[in-house]
């Protein structure tokens, strides 16, 4: 079962998450915050597997709530999906630096959501493409540094995974573009993320933007 905590400071649609996520057979709500501090004590009281974070919500808001939970070496395990309103908020790039694995806008379809959250809850980052490469387009203004590494510290093949990556391919079809086994490209992504100290893939898309190894305009999707 996967352990969802329910994080928004509407309780309409608190309820409306949960109930949808209550029909899932491998699912459970093991909690509603309606704060970002009330998130925080939720995912290390209730041990959720994934956090569905709304970015707006009264006193810590949902990145600084997803910035103290990725910071947490306990809730190493938990995953936060951001929910947003518009797939070209600002703050989702912030909340992506923040630590989140990935975001979906709240008029996302029903089996869609259930979808991500079981993407999310194995591991994966949610990364699509399009949205992305105009959230980075748009509001990435200047260098930050949201991982302890840089690109100058990989290899020439490890670069190319790493633009892959960013241009939201998953391993399957970094090994087909490149001709590598899924094993291989898995091997090169779990790599990068170590040399990068990144927690998952959607840290490598946002150094893979920052440091210029992609440039958006030239992005498809």
């Amino acid at each position: 079962m996967i352990r969802v905590l329910l994080a928004d400071d509407q309780t309409l649609v608190r309820a409306a998450f949960a109930m949808l996520v209550e029909s899932a057979p491998d699912m459970e709500v093991v909690g509603q915050a309606g704060t970002g501090r009330e998130a925080v004590d939720l995912a290390r009281a209730e041990r959720a597997d994934v956090v569905l974070m709304d970015i707006r919500m009264p006193g810590l808001d949902g990145i600084e709530a997803t910035r103290l939970i990725a910071a947490d070496e306990d809730l190493a395990g938990v995953r936060v999906l951001v929910l947003t309103t518009y797939d070209t908020d600002e703050h989702v790039v912030e909340a992506l630096r923040a630590g989140a694995s990935g975001f979906l806008v709240k008029d996302t379809r029903p089996a869609d959501l259930l979808d991500a959250i079981r993407t999310v809850a194995a591991g994966e980052a949610l990364l699509s493409p399009g949205p992305t490469a105009r959230l980075i387009e748009r509001f990435l203004r200047s260098p930050s540094a949201p991982v302890t590494g840089g690109p100058e510290c990989l290899s020439d093949r490890e670069r190319e995974v790493l633009t892959l990556v960013a241009r939201g391919l998953n391993n399957a079809e970094i090994a087909e573009a490149l001709g590598l086994s899924p094993l291989t490209a898995k091997t090169h992504v779990s790599r990068i993320m170590g040399k990068l100290g990144a927690r998952d893939r959607a840290q490598l898309v946002i150094v893979g933007y920052e440091s210029g190894l992609v440039i958006p305009g030239t992005m498809g999707g």
